[in-house]
C-alpha cells in the first residue's frame, strides 16, 4: 500500500511539475504536455481537492506505516504546495488586468449575469463558399431593446490552428458576459484546413463582419461598432481583421463591403507566420502551416507567410512610411503558453505601440497557458471583466463622438439588401 500510494503521488507531481515547467518541444510529450499543463493550471484548487480525498484514503488503509507511504505524503505536500501557488497566481490575474488597463477610461462596470439574461439564435447561415454552408451563433441580450436603441456588436473567432475547432466550445464565458451586458455576439465557423487554403479563412471571418452589417436592422446593431476578439488562430485572425480593413484582396466577391472593425481583442495568438525571432519550433512550419494551411513552403513563397504575419505587416508599413491604421486593441497572453510562444505578443504588441495612433494594450497573465479562458476559473473571471471594460470604454468614445443619427440627412432605403454575403 505504501509503494502504491507513493508512485500515485509521484504521478500526481509530475503535473504539478509540468503546469510550471511545460515541455515546449518534442513529438512524444509535447500535446501530453499541453493539455495536463493546462487543465491542471486552470484547475488547480479541484486538483488539490480530489488529491487531499484520495490521500485520506490511503492514510486510513494504513499506507504510512512503511517508509514509501510517508515519502509519498512529503510528496503530496510539496505538490499541493505548488498546485496552491498556481491558483494564487490565477487569482492575481486581475493585478495584471488592472495594471495595464488603468489608465483607460472606465467604462461601464459588468454585472453578473444568469444564463436566461441571454437569448441564443443557433446556426444562422450567413455564407456559402467551397462547398460549405458557414454559420454563426448569435447571443443577444434577452432583456427587449428600448425604443432606437442601437446595441454593439462584437464577433467571435474560435481557435483551433486552422484546421479544427469548434464555435460552440469556446469563449463562452466572455461571450455571455459580453451578452448579458447589452452587446450582440457573433460567434463565427469559418472554413478550415486542409479543405481550405490560406486565405479562405481570413476572407470568411471579413465576410461575417459584412454580413453583420447588412443586418443590422434584423438584431438592433450599431453598424458603426462593430469589434472582434479570438483566441490562438483566432487571434491570429482577429489581429488580422484589424490590420487589413476593406483590403479587397480578402474580400472576393464583396469588395466594396465595410469590414473595418473599431476594436481587437486577440487572445494567445500567432502575430509572426515567418517565424523571424525562432520561437516557434520547426513542427509548426513542417506539419501545419505548409502542407495543411498555406500549402506552399516558407523558402519558395515567403511574401504569403509575411502577408499572413501581424507583425510583418506592422513591420512593412513602418518601414515605408505609412501610417499603421488600426483600432484600440487589447492584446491577452499567458507566461507559459506553449503552443504560441510568449515572446510572439510581446514583440506585435511592442512595435505596433510604437506606430498606431490608437490604444494598443497587452495584458500578460503570469502562469497562463494556451487556452487558459475555455473555461470559468479565476483568471478567467477577472479578464472577461477586464476585456468588458476595455470593449465598454472604447464604445463609450465612440458613441460620444458618433454623429448624431437623429440629425438631417439622407433618406434610408426603406428595402435594404438582405442577400448574404457568398
Amino acid at each position: 500500500m505504501g509503494w502504491l500510494f507513493l508512485a500515485l503521488s509521484l504521478y500526481g507531481a509530475l503535473y504539478t511539475l509540468n503546469a510550471f515547467a511545460p515541455l515546449r518541444r518534442g513529438r512524444v510529450l509535447y500535446a501530453w504536455s499541453f493539455v495536463s499543463s493546462w487543465l491542471t493550471t486552470e484547475g488547480a484548487l479541484f486538483h488539490v481537492a480530489w488529491q487531499v480525498v484520495v490521500s485520506g484514503v490511503f492514510v486510513w488503509l494504513g499506507a504510512l506505516g512503511s517508509w514509501p507511504g510517508r515519502v509519498g505524503l512529503v510528496v503530496c505536500l510539496a505538490s499541493w504546495t505548488g498546485l496552491l501557488v498556481l491558483f494564487g497566481q490565477s487569482r492575481r490575474a486581475g493585478r495584471a488586468i488592472e495594471a495595464s488597463l488603468g489608465e483607460l477610461t472606465p467604462g461601464a462596470s459588468a454585472v453578473r449575469y444568469r444564463r436566461r439574461d441571454v437569448r441564443l439564435h443557433r446556426n444562422v447561415e450567413y455564407r456559402r463558399a467551397g462547398g460549405h454552408r458557414l454559420r454563426m451563433d448569435i447571443l443577444e441580450p434577452a432583456a427587449p431593446r428600448r425604443a432606437g436603441e442601437r446595441r454593439p456588436a462584437l464577433v467571435q473567432i474560435h481557435g483551433g490552428a486552422w484546421i479544427l475547432g469548434f464555435k460552440d466550445r469556446q469563449a463562452l464565458p466572455l461571450m455571455h458576459l459580453m451578452a448579458a451586458n447589452g452587446w450582440v455576439v457573433f460567434n463565427i465557423d469559418y472554413r478550415l484546413s486542409p479543405t481550405a487554403t490560406w486565405p479562405d479563412h481570413l476572407v470568411d471571418c471579413k465576410a461575417a463582419v459584412a454580413w453583420v452589417r447588412e443586418h443590422a436592422d434584423d438584431y438592433g446593431v450599431d453598424a458603426s461598432f462593430v469589434a472582434v476578439t479570438g483566441g490562438s488562430a483566432g487571434g491570429h485572425l482577429s489581429a488580422l481583421m484589424a490590420l487589413t480593413a476593406n483590403d479587397p484582396r480578402y474580400q472576393p466577391g464583396f469588395e466594396a463591403a465595410d469590414t473595418s472593425v473599431q476594436a481587437a481583442v486577440p487572445f494567445y495568438g500567432v502575430y509572426d507566420w515567418t517565424n523571424s525571432s525562432g520561437a516557434f519550433p520547426e513542427e509548426f512550419h513542417r506539419w501545419i502551416l505548409e502542407p495543411l494551411v498555406v500549402k506552399e513552403f516558407l523558402d519558395d513563397d515567403p511574401q504569403r507567410f509575411a502577408d499572413a504575419s501581424p507583425l510583418v505587416l506592422v513591420r512593412a508599413a513602418v518601414a515605408s512610411g505609412r501610417p499603421v491604421a488600426a483600432p484600440p486593441m487589447l492584446v491577452v497572453h499567458g507566461t507559459r503558453d506553449t503552443l504560441a510562444p510568449v515572446v510572439d505578443a510581446r514583440t506585435f504588441t511592442t512595435e505596433l505601440a510604437a506606430a498606431s495612433d490608437n490604444e494598443v494594450l497587452y495584458v500578460e497573465l503570469p502562469g497562463a497557458q494556451h487556452a487558459f479562458d475555455t473555461f470559468r476559473s479565476p483568471r478567467t473571471n477577472r479578464m472577461v471583466q477586464g476585456v468588458h471594460r476595455f470593449l465598454a470604454a472604447i464604445h463609450a468614445r465612440h458613441e460620444a463622438v458618433a454623429p448624431d443619427e437623429s440629425a438631417p440627412g439622407p433618406t434610408p432605403d426603406p428595402t435594404p439588401n438582405r442577400t448574404p454575403v457568398r
